[in-house]
């Protein structure tokens, strides 16, 4: 019974902190619903584009007042004209298309929102939305499923060393999935998405790498130390490491990662591309 509970307790914690980690990634979409001047608009705005062809806006808009909208978007830390787009009306939604951008390319993008004859920006703040190849399922699947099956160990592990249990196997399988999913599935998904196996450390500085790599680094102790389950050694080096990969999975995912320097024309990692003016002017 007590094994049962704890296993439930790991299981609705791991759930939260991946909840956690992706709501607040930069990817996570942006959505809201209000109502202007008795028009009702809901909208979803996406901030990743996986696979070929543009990515799809849409925004809901229901009322009596004449209504029209328009997409409007430049590229990402490039000093440039921002391009307007009419956005076609269908049934009650309105939809344009962003153009599709090379891998980790980004689009900053509004709507704007012509309200009898009143314009009103939603967001208020544009959406940054980032592209990048198509990952295949068969691929993507299995990385998920290791990821977040080592983190449930994790969790479990931490549960058995407050608890007084034997931790030994746990600790294997975790590392062993964590090994699997973070550093051989992450870097072919990565590979698929942005055409880099690993741009982590000492290639470069994208922050979902370099943080598997330290987690990982720091289970090693552990797994030295398992030869004797109960030592104090044993039970600190075990304890770190769950703290470690703990506090890394509180960095919102995809935070400091790829991104298409559109003034070197490559793919730049954990650090921000210079801002580059074009001969269209500034930002409107």
């Amino acid at each position: 019974m007590k094994k049962t509970f704890l296993w439930i307790l790991a299981f609705l914690i791991t759930v939260t902190l991946a909840i956690y980690q992706k709501r607040t990634g930069p990817t996570y979409p942006v959505s809201g619903h209000l109502k202007i001047d008795g028009v009702k608009i809901d909208y979803t705005f996406n901030r990743s584009h996986g696979g070929p062809g543009d990515q799809e806006v849409s925004i809901f808009l229901e009322g009596d007042k004449p209504i029209s909208a328009y997409l409007v978007y430049k590229r990402y830390r490039v000093k440039e004209d921002w391009v307007e787009v009419k956005m076609q009306k269908i049934g009650k939604n309105y939809t344009a298309f962003l153009p599709h951008q090379p891998p980790a390319g980004k689009l900053e993008y509004y709507v704007k929102v012509n309200i009898d004859g009143k314009y009103y920006s939603i967001p208020a703040k544009s959406v940054v939305t980032r592209f990048k190849g198509a990952v295949p399922l068969y691929i993507l699947i299995p990385h998920i499923i290791f990821m977040f099956s080592s983190l449930l160990l994790c969790v479990r592990i931490g549960l058995a060393l407050i608890f007084k249990e034997p931790y030994k196997n746990l600790v294997y399988t975790c590392v062993g999935l964590f090994f699997i999913g973070g550093l051989i599935l992450g870097p072919i998904v990565q590979k698929f998405a942005f055409g880099e196996l690993w741009t982590g450390i000492p290639f470069g500085w994208d922050l979902t790498d370099n943080k598997t790599l330290i987690a990982f680094l720091f289970w090693l102790p552990a797994l030295f130390f398992l030869k004797r389950e109960y030592s104090k050694r044993s039970i600190v080096s075990t304890a770190i490491a769950i703290i470690v990969m703990f506090s890394i999975y509180l960095i919102p995912h995809s935070v400091w990662g790829s991104e298409f320097d559109y003034s070197k024309n490559q793919i730049t990692t954990g650090k921000k591309p210079a801002v580059i003016e074009t001969n269209e002017g500034e930002n409107q």
